[in-house]
């Protein structure tokens, strides 16, 4: 089914659909049949750390052994998730005739849940409606015989925030995202310059203030002694880094149903307990310490958990 949008024409891909003629350049929504959808109050602020949850969510709810990419919606009390496979989608494509390069923007049928004022026919067999604020897939026969206006959608309703399918590649970024990494290259080039220049100008300065420091302290003059002198810091920073990543581990597995009650710190380990409001919320925590390789306790006659790991 083709809607022509302002630009581009915009095409909604679903499993039953015809094969594709088109050389031109479109724009594609994807109907759920193609992503996996789950809506978590969740007290993040930004749209990235609610990605960075996002594989937690969906545990048990994917199949096994495919790669999926996470996208997220914010609504007024709640974040939207939005799991898919990208090979799947490519794959799909491919076979109706759409190839990578010819894809301008991809969204999810999800992003324009207030376009749909009315059913959306598909075939004679589907449609698609609206369910507690869902974009949904129900059998056609679920609609009645009642005489319903045809839906028609163009790209004026689209948001602006949609996925690019790079020519050649099974990623897919937004176009900002794209944006944001060439400017780092350009920055991490211009320092990495600069850094470089002032290096061949600082070296012998560099070179007279280490000759400068071997004459006040001759024992520095020798590798070895240099060598037990690094080996003896580096093991102090190794610490300091362990103890830096659990503190920043502990503080990922604070949200919503989640309280910290104790944490202790030793020269050899570290030491925390959580208290979790329910088997749920406990289970997001223990799958988040397993993942920093901390050993998991569950604490007996409820659901808190001790955690403790080595420095």
């Amino acid at each position: 089914m083709n809607f022509m949008g302002t630009d581009k024409k915009l095409l909604l891909v679903y499993r039953s659909m015809e094969r594709v003629t088109s050389n031109e350049s479109v724009n594609i929504v994807l109907t759920p049949q193609f992503y996996t959808l789950k809506r978590e109050a969740i007290p993040v602020k930004f749209a990235y750390q609610a990605k960075k949850i996002a594989p937690s969510l969906f545990e048990g709810l994917l199949e096994d052994g495919v790669a999926y990419n996470y996208f997220v919606i914010k609504e007024e009390e709640a974040w939207v998730f939005i799991a898919y496979s990208i090979t799947e989608i490519t794959a799909f494509l491919e076979s109706k005739g759409i190839s990578a390069d010819k894809v301008s923007k991809l969204f999810f049928a999800q992003q324009a849940v207030d376009s749909f004022v009315s059913p959306l026919v598909l075939s004679e067999k589907e449609a698609l409606i609206v369910i507690d604020n869902t974009v949904v897939l129900v059998p056609r026969s679920a609609l009645g015989n009642e005489e319903k206006p045809l839906l028609r959608i163009d790209s004026s309703m689209m948001p602006k925030k949609g996925l690019t399918l790079q020519r050649g590649s099974s990623a897919l970024i937004t176009q900002k995202q794209a944006f944001l990494l060439a400017t780092l290259f350009i920055l991490f080039a211009g320092i990495f310059f600069f850094e470089g220049t002032r290096y061949g100008g600082e070296n012998k300065s560099e070179n007279d203030e280490l000759q400068s420091l071997y004459a006040a302290y001759p024992a520095l003059q020798s590798s070895y002694a240099r060598s037990g002198i690094v080996e003896k810091y580096r093991a102090l920073d190794i610490k300091e880094r362990k103890k830096r990543n659990a503190v920043k581990t502990f503080a990922s597995m604070i949200f919503k149903g989640v309280t910290l009650t104790s944490l202790k710190v030793t020269p050899k380990n570290f030491q925390a307990q959580f208290s979790c409001t329910n088997e749920e919320v406990a289970k997001r925590v223990k799958e988040l310490a397993k993942k920093a390789h901390y050993h998991t306790t569950k604490v007996k006659g409820g659901t808190d958990l001790h955690i403790e790991g080595a420095l």
